[in-house]
Formats: C-alpha cells, sequence, structure tokens
C-alpha cells in the first residue's frame, strides 16, 4: 500500500515495494480473507433485479472446486485457460481458480467476433475455455481450427461440441484445494493488445502484476481502500481497466465489488445503480463520463455515496472535470498505461498531485520519463515518448511467443509506449498522441491491422485502410476507405453489409461507423498506407 504522507513527494519519497518471494494472485485476492468471518467479496446485481452477496468464504470454496474439476480434465501448471464471460461471479471465480492451479487465464471479450475469438485462443494455445451459452454459439463454428482445446464448461449447462456443464463439475470436486505454489515472476496471464500493428499480441504478465497495480489503484482512488469502500466499474472484467484496475486490487484489499452484466451502457441506470448499492469508489471511462453527462441533465437527484473516481484511457478535459465537480462534489483523477505496462501515471486531487490537462504524476514506485527514440532522456517541456524504467513489478514478462516484438518494445531499460508526451518542470505529464496508428474509440484502444485483416476478408473488398477521425462523444470513431473489388459498384448497402461483417466477426467496438469507397489508398514509396493522409481527409468530413 501507498504508505501515509499528507503530499505526493513525501508518499512518494517513503514508498518501497515490498514482494514476497512466493506469490499467488489466487491466495492474496481470496483465501487470506476467508476466515470464516463471512466477509462480502461480490455483490452481484442480477439481470432479473435480485441481489446476490458472495462472501470470501464461498469464493474460496467455489474457486477451489472449479480448480479441482480443471485438474480432473488434466489442466495442469502452465496450461492457458480461456475467460469468457460477462461480468459475473463465474467470471471472478474462473480467474482466481486458474491463477491457484498455477495456470495462465486469457481473458476474452464476450462481444468478441468468431475470427477475434479463435485467433487468442489458437495463438495461446488454450487447452480449456470457460464460457457460457452465448460463447458456446461462437465456439460452435471454430472449435474444429483449435487443437489445443480440449476442455469447454459452459455456466449455462452443457452443450455442443462436448462442452460440459460448469456448475455440476464443481459440485461434484472437493472444496479441498493446496494452491500451487508460485514465484512472483511466475506467469498468471495473458492480455491481448489491440493489434496496433498487425495481429494482436499476447501481453504475458507475472503474478506479480497485481502488486504492481496496486499503487496506481490506491492513487486513482484517493488512498484506497477507506472504511465502508465499495468498488463497481461498467468496464468488462476481460479487459485490464476491469480485471486488474477494479476486480483484483479490491479483492486483494477486501473491499467488495459490484458485479453487474450491463449489455449496453445506460446512464441513468448507471447514475441510479451507483445511488442505490452505495458504490464509493469507481472506474468510469471517459466516453462514460461523457454519456452520464449528455444523458442526465440533472444528476443530484439520484443521490450517491462517491467518494473517487479514476479515469483512464483517454485524455480528460477540463469541461469534464468541472463537470464532475458539480455532478458529484469530487474530482475525477486521471491515470494512465498500456497493457504491458499499466497504472504509471496517475492523479490524486487528495495529495495535491492534479494539474487541469495534464494525466498526472508518476505513481510512487515507477519511473516514467519522456525518452528519445535511444531511450535517452529528454529535457523538461520536450516532446518525447513516454517511458517506464525496468525492472518494475507491473510490467509484462514478454509478448507470447514473440521475442521480436517484445525486444523491440525496448530501447535499453526503457520500455517505450508509443505513445507521445511531455513531462513539464514539475513532473507532470501531457499525452500529446500516438507515434502508431491506434485508434481511441470510447475508451478501447483499437488496432487498425485487425480491422483491416477482417474488412480484406469480404469479397467486395480490394484495398483497405482504417483510422480514427475526430467525434464528440468516442473521441475517434473508426473509419475504413476501402477499395472495391473489381467489378464491384460502392453503395451504401454494400457499406452496410461491410460493417455487420465486421461487426460479426470482431466485435462491436472494431466495426468500422464510417465507410469511405475510393479509387486508391495513399501510399508510400515502400508500398505503406499513408495514414496521416486519410486522417486529414477523414477529419474534413470524407
Amino acid at each position: 500500500m501507498l504508505p501515509d504522507g499528507g503530499s505526493y513527494e513525501e508518499i512518494r519519497a517513503r514508498f518501497r515495494w515490498h514482494i514476497p518471494a512466493r506469490y499467488n494472485i489466487g491466495v492474496d485476492a481470496c483465501d487470506k480473507w476467508a476466515d470464516g468471518s463471512g466477509r462480502i467479496a461480490l455483490i452481484h446485481l442480477r439481470t432479473d433485479g435480485t441481489t446476490e452477496r458472495i462472501s470470501f468464504d464461498a469464493l474460496k470454496s467455489a474457486t477451489n472446486r472449479l480448480a479441482n474439476a480443471l485438474r480432473h480434465h488434466g489442466i495442469a501448471r502452465g496450461d492457458r485457460v480461456g475467460v469468457l464471460l460477462p461480468q459475473v461471479p463465474e467470471a471472478a471465480i474462473a480467474h482466481l481458480a486458474i491463477y491457484k492451479l498455477g495456470g495462465i487465464a486469457v481473458p476474452l471479450f464476450q462481444l468478441f467476433g468468431e475470427q477475434a475469438l479463435e485467433y487468442r485462443l489458437r495463438d495461446s494455445g488454450a487447452a480449456a475455455l470457460v464460457t457460457d451459452a452465448t460463447g458456446l454459439a461462437k465456439l460452435t463454428a471454430i472449435r474444429a481450427r483449435l487443437p489445443a482445446l480440449r476442455l469447454v464448461l459452459s455456466a449455462d449447462g452443457a452443450g455442443e461440441g462436448g462442452a460440459l456443464d460448469l456448475q455440476a463439475e464443481m459440485a461434484r470436486a472437493s472444496d479441498g484445494f493446496t494452491p500451487v505454489d508460485t514465484a512472483p515472476d511466475d506467469p498468471a496471464l495473458i492480455i491481448y493488445t489491440s493489434g496496433t500493428t498487425g495481429a494482436p499480441k499476447g501481453a504475458l504478465h507475472a503474478h506479480r502484476t497485481l502488486l504492481g497495480h496496486l499503487p496506481g489503484v490506491e492513487m486513482a482512488q484517493e488512498l484506497f481502500p477507506k472504511p465502508g469502500d465499495l468498488y463497481w466499474t461498467p468496464a468488462d472484467w476481460a479487459w485490464i481497466g476491469g480485471l486488474i484496475d477494479v476486480l483484483l486490487p479490491a479483492l486483494h484489499h477486501g473491499v467488495p465489488v459490484l458485479a453487474h452484466r450491463m449489455t449496453k451502457f445506460d446512464p441513468e441506470f448507471a447514475f441510479r445503480l451507483m445511488a442505490e448499492h452505495g458504490v464509493r469508489n469507481a472506474f468510469l471511462p471517459p466516453t462514460a463520463l461523457k454519456m452520464l453527462r449528455g444523458a442526465v441533465p440533472d444528476q443530484r437527484r439520484f443521490g450517491h455515496a462517491l467518494r473517487s473516481i479514476g479515469s483512464g484511457g483517454e485524455t480528460l478535459g477540463e469541461e469534464l472535470l468541472d463537470w464532475g465537480r458539480a455532478a458529484f462534489g469530487l474530482t475525477i483523477n486521471e491515470f494512465y498505461g498500456q497493457t504491458e505496462c499499466n497504472m504509471v501515471v496517475s492523479s490524486c486531487a487528495g495529495i495535491g498531485a492534479l494539474k487541469p490537462g495534464r494525466m498526472g504524476r508518476a505513481v510512487p514506485g515507477h519511473e516514467v520519463a519522456i525518452v528519445d527514440a535511444a531511450g535517452n532522456v529528454v529535457p523538461p517541456g520536450t516532446l518525447g515518448t513516454i517511458a517506464i524504467r525496468r525492472p518494475d513489478p507491473v510490467m509484462f514478462l514478454g509478448y507470447w511467443n514473440n521475442e521480436a516484438a517484445t525486444a523491440a518494445k525496448f530501447a535499453g531499460d526503457w520500455l517505450l509506449t508509443g505513445d507521445q508526451g511531455v513531462q513539464d518542470e514539475a513532473g507532470y505529464f501531457r499525452f500529446v498522441g500516438r507515434d502508431d496508428d491506434v485508434i481511441t474509440s470510447a475508451g478501447y484502444r483499437i488496432g487498425p491491422g485487425e480491422v483491416e485483416d477482417c474488412l480484406l476478408r469480404h469479397p467486395a473488398v480490394a484495398l483497405a485502410a482504417v483510422v480514427g477521425v475526430p467525434d464528440p462523444l468516442r473521441t475517434e470513431r473508426v473509419k475504413a476507405f476501402l477499395v472495391p473489388a473489381a467489378g464491384v459498384t460502392p453503395s451504401e448497402s454494400l457499406a452496410a453489409e461491410i460493417q455487420e461483417f465486421v461487426r460479426s466477426r470482431l466485435a462491436a467496438h472494431l466495426y468500422p461507423r464510417e465507410v469511405e469507397f475510393v479509387d486508391s489508398l495513399p501510399m508510400t514509396a515502400t508500398g505503406k498506407v499513408m495514414r496521416g493522409e486519410l486522417r486529414r481527409r477523414g477529419g474534413d468530413g470524407g
């Protein structure tokens, strides 16, 4: 935990890492609190409106049963296990069981289409998958192309392709289990990046990544935890923001997490949910904040118990910060990181670490700087790449089966984020832009490569390029420039067909919301698409 202190400077000076010689996320975030006291771990608001309260004692029993069930079916230490579930208790149980078994969890977004799922399951070599009926429906078409996948457990009961009933398998298993003895550097999970250059890459994280996240979470959530805290986010637990910024840190601290399957973000429902359940801490992506601001004029009518809100993924403007103060009576803290090395910069209004227009300062325990391409730290006020020095407990072990990409991520001991920024004399970081082509839309970081690859699978498309263009709600929206195949006549109906083609195969947040047919794409002499030109063209309205 962050040490006590009245200022950022004092806290940073006193902070020291304490990484034990043996460490397991499942034990830390579950078993240590299962002392028979009935302490609440999860508050599950079901879709029918009823509420289920799950204690750490019950969570330990359930995770032990699932770990035994997985072991019974031959899943062992080091095996990859996919988790394709929404924000429900079974998702938390699956993660904790996998960690206690010594397996490697592979979080998967439930809105992924067949193509996106197949790539991640095949690339990781997943031996098992924990899912539900929605996931099974997508798995059916790709199962034959996943030879490593030998066990599928469904929370909705047995299904096609030999899927077994998750609850029945757990009921048959013992609730006594001795967790595998793991070191902090042993692998625990693979989180796939957005695929900014080519196919998505699997960022392999060690068990220590949870400990590495804690200072950033505590800073962004106003020195979390405090007595009476209750944490919630609308972000799916398949993403690093939902899983390791909310669920696991809260459980580490013994703080209950509110879980609810939200199929679509509903601003009025979100206000009501936070008020009725007494949510004290929230991670709300900037797009969710914008939707809350725009859809509900009088937020005060709901009432709330919030004491902290953290937000990350996009830069917050002064207008949004002012709205947050008016709506909630608190200052929203911005934080920054990426899949490979998360929660390394943050604001914290309570200790004076806040400057409008800035992401914040380096979280205690992390050395963050602006460097040039060779990894040399540049003077304050100089534009360069945001970088984090290794070793660092939150930093990934490397990309799964991709040593070349791992090596390219570093310049000496500096991990290069690929994001451009400036650090001022006081240590505050300002995000300027990206030196790659990642698109930031509704809080998601979207790599054009995966979308373009899907577009090119459509028979009507000869060439495709995807860029982000400004959007008042989403920050950016995905726009596709398409060269039609020979003999194909562009039309609005064809554009709609192609959009649905991508939406169904990848995910709803990945499909191009705007399609423009062109005769050719602007290219460099070496054949690379000039995305900057397309962004300028797209930003001008097509």
